[in-house]
């Protein structure tokens, strides 16, 4: 359909209005024209959308259709408007800010609901990413600034720590491993696992470290799922260890540290230069520093 605005508002006129007549008029268009482009409208959708009566129009079940998609249209526009006029007034701005799992999962919500509703002009479009594929992006260019993990190579970037963010293994409570402490990954590779969902960051992270593919009984979307799963003796899984003990009370795992270097993580905030921050990102980065 080759439909543009002024179409949706003029039909959208004479639905209000009942009539093509005075929907014509709000649109402050002729009679004539509104009618002519009435029908292109419906020649263009190659469905009657309105029914005429002596005393008015109505809709018809496909207009109805067109009613709702059309003031769908006509409000994002406005809403579109409306966000591109604070853009250009200075009012609003935008942050990428990439992370990782355990940042957008754990460290982020509070300290980021804190932060936005003492700067309700900007807005944070935060983007879920593996530690070395934000440091990637950052490096390129691509980014002003990341969280993630300091066990991945910098590559030159400055890193300030926020917190720790070490990983534990979760057995159920009757698994052999269950008394135990501590535990290397090598020595669990070969159990049934519980993972996370395709793409996950943190997933990934791990299936780096394994000398094999592991085998994964079932993904879940949810830390909370992990920990469920593994309770009722489905598998075993990895969590960061401030989740999985958030969590403990509820399913009753039990919780090991992984002793590999790998899992002994801090999150850290990660930029190119503190110098070329933008003024709004230096600030977020004192409102996540003063949290530590």
């Amino acid at each position: 359909m080759r439909l543009d605005l002024a179409d949706l508002k003029l039909f959208l006129c004479i639905v209000d209005a009942g009539s093509i007549t005075q929907g014509a008029a709000r649109a402050n268009l002729a009679l004539a024209s509104a009618s002519e482009r009435l029908r292109n409208i419906e020649a263009d959708a190659g469905v009657q959308l309105l029914e005429r009566h002596p005393r008015g129009v109505a809709t018809t079940a496909a207009g109805k259709a067109f009613e709702r998609h059309a003031r769908l249209i006509l409000e994002q526009q406005s809403q579109l408007k409306s966000e591109l006029n604070g853009f250009a007034s200075g009012a609003q701005q935008t942050l990428r800010l990439f992370a990782n799992t355990s940042a957008v999962s754990e460290f982020l919500p509070s300290r980021l609901a804190r932060w936005l509703a003492a700067h309700p002009t900007l807005h944070v479009e935060l983007e879920e990413r593996t530690s070395s594929d934000i440091v990637n992006c950052l490096v390129n260019g691509v980014g002003e600034a990341g969280i993630v993990s300091d066990a991945v190579d910098a590559q030159g970037l400055q890193l300030w720590p926020l917190a720790a963010d070490n990983l534990a293994l979760i057995v159920a409570e009757r698994h052999p491993l269950a008394s135990q402490k501590t535990v290397q990954f090598a020595d669990v590779q070969d159990q049934a696992f519980i993972g996370l969902y395709p793409g996950s960051a943190l997933q990934e992270h791990i299936n780096a470290h394994a000398r094999r593919p592991l085998a994964l009984r079932i993904r879940m979307n949810t830390f909370e799922g992990v920990g469920e799963m593994v309770a009722q003796g489905i598998g075993i899984g990895i969590l960061p260890l401030s989740i999985a003990a958030r969590y403990q009370p509820r399913y009753g795992y039990a919780i090991l540290a992984l002793a590999d270097s790998w899992a002994q993580r801090q999150l850290c905030f990660c930029y190119r230069d503190g110098a070329a921050l933008s003024p709004a990102m230096q600030s977020l980065l004192e409102q996540l520093l003063a949290g530590r």
